[in-house]
């Protein structure tokens, strides 16, 4: 087969080259740091790097970007599991399961499951994009706005799913976030919207916002209680899972990792989606959904194998066709540019020595991810140890610190610790925050693409039912949200038979049934 040749010979032609593996590490390593930092994104740490491979021969400078995009993604869910911070906006899928596990005693096992499966979904993604390439990106192109604007929709049915207890405090959750969502500018008009006259105003303060509702509110939440934590060592006593464990999940992990792969694909979607999606999916498939919100090993493999299988389908589309799948990819894709190196069919033809020598190190980036995020768990996980009068204290000055990286600003700051209030008084009320978020990543993504897709209609509603792909995503959609809510109803209807038959049957006060 000619890609697995080619593959063979770009493994050789790397392991010629040690300054690119050097760099490798180098990449996975600051990229697992940034991940786990609030605040600082896989985007801006591949950004921030850019200007240093100017200098650099090709191979070296991409598979340090490749790097620093593969550990970020990943290591946002370290402290989405030890202290309920998402790194990253994938991590807050992570987080509802994962910091479950921490109270349980289970932070190393969830830590273990989430390195694994985060290897095991960006490798599987990678060697889709090294044998499939050319048959993914022709589906890819199918999604126009109409197909993007029914994928949002679908991301905005989880909300049901991921709602916890009470389905209709998570819809209502997820309404607040679809009403913050609508500040900024319009999509397709440009003019401001609900800003009051804020220019900080003109694009959704997602990431301030995510940070507030999780990690702030975590850290106030911790104020009322003065206990020390205990027990830290004996939550990291064991990091790798048993294979019993590992074998239950491993269907997850697939199922996941290519759905992560094809939403990658999507032109506008990302690792935050594809891990929300991967939760949704897991869940449905599962025989004990109710275990979901509650510390489910699953959730924390289906999320981080979903995001990180979204690597790999946002470079099959940007190598192929020049369209990047995410933000990351759109720095990426100006890094080739600047290597004199054109994405696109001819990509394959001209340099395609390059390429796969490219792929070779992407696989090795995984293999230094697993090894360099097992390594460090054990030290990532002392600060666990740290009593609570020190650790909320870091909490805060992280959030803080992170917030500000973002745009320099200290309106950022001020809606950080805003929403970390809302976001206590919801954990107070059972108001789960992951619908939030939620909203926030899908509303603008289902307004901006519904309304170019009525525009490119000419105002009508027909591409909701005469484009397949729109019409079975939104059929899926309604299900997804309708489903929860006809179950719920099922079983308190069910619960009040069975109470009014006891009481049928019980003894009346004078003897005997009645």
């Amino acid at each position: 087969m000619y890609e697995l040749d080619m593959l063979l010979k770009g493994f050789q032609t790397l392991l010629s080259q040690p300054f690119a593996l050097l760099l490798s590490v180098v990449g996975v390593a600051v990229g697992i740091v940034i991940g786990a930092l609030p605040g600082l994104t896989a985007t801006m740490g591949v950004a921030i790097l850019l200007p240093f491979t100017f200098g650099m021969d090709p191979l070296s400078g991409l598979l340090m970007i490749c790097g620093v995009f593969f550990g970020g993604i990943y290591g946002g869910s370290v402290t989405a599991i030890l202290l309920k911070i998402p790194g990253t906006p994938a991590a807050a899928a992570t987080a509802m399961d994962g910091f479950e596990l921490t109270k349980k005693g289970q932070a190393g096992i969830a830590l273990g499951t989430a390195t694994f499966s985060s290897f095991l979904g960006g490798t599987f993604s990678v060697l889709v994009l090294i044998f499939l390439a050319p048959v993914l990106a022709s589906f890819a192109l199918e999604f126009s706005a109409s197909e993007s604007f029914a994928l949002a929709v679908f991301g905005l049915s989880i909300i049901a799913s991921i709602a916890g207890k009470s389905v209709i405090k998570g819809l209502i959750a997820g309404f607040l976030g679809l009403l913050i969502a609508t500040i900024g500018l319009d999509p397709m008009g440009g003019f401001p919207r609900f800003t009051g006259g804020y220019t900080e105003l003109f694009s959704v303060p997602f990431i301030p916002v995510m940070i507030g509702l999780f990690a702030a509110a975590e850290a106030f939440k911790a104020m009322e209680d003065p206990a020390v934590r205990n027990g830290a060592a004996a939550m990291l006593s064991r990091i790798i899972p048993p294979w019993s464990t590992f074998r239950r999940i491993l269907g997850t992990v697939v199922r996941s990792s290519g759905l992560g792969t094809v939403i990658g694909m999507i032109p506008g979607a990302g690792a935050d989606i594809a891990a929300f999606v991967a939760y949704n999916e897991a869940k449905r498939f599962s025989k004990t959904p109710e275990n979901y919100g509650k510390g489910e090993l699953a959730a924390v493999a289906a999320c981080e194998s979903g995001a990180n299988g979204c690597t790999g389908g946002a470079l099959l589309t940007m190598l192929t066709l020049g369209i990047p799948g995410d933000a990351v990819t759109a720095v990426m894709l100006g890094a080739l540019t600047l290597q004199g190196l054109q994405p696109g069919p001819l990509l394959f033809r001209e340099h395609a020595d390059l390429v796969f020598t490219l792929f070779a190190g992407m696989l090795v980036c995984y293999v230094l991810m697993l090894v360099i995020g097992l390594s460090s768990l054990r030290v990532m996980g002392r600060i666990l140890q740290m009593p609570k009068s020190v650790l909320t204290p870091v909490i805060l000055a992280l959030c803080i610190v992170g917030t500000y990286a973002i745009n320099n600003s200290m309106f950022d700051i001020a809606i950080m610790l805003a929403a970390g209030v809302v976001g206590y008084f919801m954990q107070k009320w059972d108001f789960p925050a992951s619908p939030v978020v939620l909203a926030l990543i899908m509303g603008p993504m289902a307004e901006a693409n519904f309304r170019r897709a009525l525009s490119l209609s000419n105002g009508s509603y027909d591409f909701l039912y005469n484009r397949p792909i729109t019409a079975i995503l939104l059929i899926i959609a309604g299900f997804t949200l309708l489903f929860p809510l006809v179950r719920g109803f099922m079983r308190r209807s069910k619960a009040a038979k069975g109470a009014t038959r006891d009481a049928a049957l019980a003894p009346n006060p004078a003897g005997g049934a009645e």
